[in-house]
């Protein structure tokens, strides 16, 4: 059996926060603002697979108001979704995803962002897509006042 996820996550961008994509610190004048690291593409990846398990979302599993997950990084809430699917007995086949931002440029960090999302999920390499667009100016990305992630993932049952 299969099943599709589809994940989509966006943060504004602010003054005096480290930026953390794909979970990797990403060199920028500016991070993203959230209760955890505010890591969008985890966060969005997060989302797929627990949008296949007909699980819910990152924030009804791990919501703001408790402290516990104040500035956790997301790569441990990753860790704890791959938990939850593995019980339930699904593996994923694999992860395709995009970011949106006006800046900072993200393609020489997308190989290892492709790597940390892999390793976390135990799948190769070749499995896990990431891909970065601008969007020209338009709208409030393109401002460059935040960063979306949008993604997809396919599992299956083992």
């Amino acid at each position: 059996m299969f099943c599709i996820g589809v994940g989509y996550d966006v943060h504004p961008l602010i003054e005096g926060r480290k930026l953390f994509l794909g979970g990797e610190e990403v060199s920028h004048h500016k991070g993203l603002s959230g209760h955890s690291d505010a890591d969008v593409l985890i966060h969005s990846v997060c989302d797929s697979i627990l949008g296949a398990l007909g699980a819910g979302d990152l924030g009804r599993m791990f919501p703001d108001t408790d402290e516990r997950y104040k500035d956790i990084s997301s790569m441990e809430l990753l860790s704890e979704v791959c938990n939850l699917m593995k019980k339930r007995g699904y593996i994923p086949s694999n992860v395709d995803a995009t970011l949106v931002a006006g800046s900072p440029r993200l393609a020489k960090y997308i190989p290892r962002m492709e790597q940390n999302i892999a390793a976390s999920l135990g799948i190769e390499g070749e499995k896990v897509n990431v891909k970065a667009t601008n969007p020209e100016g338009l709208g409030t990305l393109g401002r460059e006042e935040g960063i979306a992630a949008y993604s997809v993932c396919l599992l299956v049952k083992i």
